[in-house]
């Protein structure tokens, strides 16, 4: 399986686009981007949707037309930007991989979706597009991808976070979230089977920590989802750990990041980073 982390910053982008902080003037200065957070699996189930989709496409290459399966973790802005979707066809877009694209998302994001688009899609382009609701702990399945939804801690309706798998793979997506609740621990300890190839964890706090309010979580609530992740049988010594939605807030720069790298066992993320699993 190809994951390819196409944006790697939390809402606000890096260099936060109205910030004028030490950081994000750096950032600025020296040309450094981390746009808003998509993962793209096999080049054709993207999770998330976010308002860099377009400069994503534009800066890797990767072919859009071919993202068959789009999986929302939740409607904020920074994840769903589903406005775009009314240039998926019609007279904005020909010879496309895949013309028919299936979005799987809870309640809300779907009515997010109907908002976004009423007034400027085409009926041409919105029979091409199917809408499946989808919630925590009831599984999915299309074109070779087992999905189970989880319940996310997030400031939104139903946020959910994903274990994915496909051909003996398995990926557990996990931001945006704070803290897993007890009820994810235990049903993926039901579902059994072999521990994720790749984990991928909200670190948009760094080394700051997450206090009880929060929505999001650090380095050090990482490796506490690891910890319970390894009691459970969901993550070993070979599994990948990837840290990512990364805020200006905490000045994630590429010497801090390196020694997160050393200090947790983790890799980094970056825009454009591909990892085979």
């Amino acid at each position: 399986m190809r994951i390819q982390f196409l944006g790697t910053g939390a809402a606000e982008g890096i260099p936060a686009l109205f910030c004028r902080c030490a950081f994000c003037r750096d950032a600025r200065a020296r040309g450094e981007v981390r746009s808003r957070a998509q993962v793209l699996l096999d080049g054709e189930l993207s999770v998330d949707f976010p308002p860099d989709a377009f400069s994503h496409a534009a800066k890797t290459g990767a072919d859009f037309s071919a993202i068959r399966y789009l999986l929302v973790t939740h409607s904020h802005l920074d994840h769903f930007a589903a406005g775009d979707l009314v240039f998926r066809g019609y007279k904005y877009a020909s010879g496309m991989t895949c013309p028919s694209l299936d979005i799987y998302a809870n309640r809300e994001t779907l009515e997010v979706f109907r908002e976004a688009t009423r007034r400027e899609m085409k009926p041409e382009i919105a029979s091409t597009i199917a809408t499946h609701e989808i919630r925590a702990f009831k599984k999915a399945e299309f074109g070779g991808w087992t999905v189970y939804p989880l319940a996310a801690k997030h400031t939104s309706r139903d946020p959910l976070v994903f274990l994915i798998e496909k051909a003996g793979k398995r990926v557990l997506h996990l931001h945006d979230t704070a803290l897993l609740p007890e009820k994810d621990y235990e049903f993926l300890a039901s579902l059994g089977g072999k521990p994720a190839d790749l984990v991928t964890l909200d670190c948009t706090f760094l080394y700051g920590r997450a206090d009880r309010n929060a929505r999001h979580m650090g380095l050090y609530e990482d490796l506490e989802v690891l910890e319970r992740l390894g009691e459970i049988g969901l993550a070993d010594g070979a599994t990948k750990r990837v840290i990512t939605h990364f805020s200006h807030t905490f000045a994630p720069t590429a010497e801090l990041l390196r020694t997160a790298e050393k200090e947790f066992g983790v890799i980094a993320a970056y825009d454009g980073m591909t990892l085979e699993i």
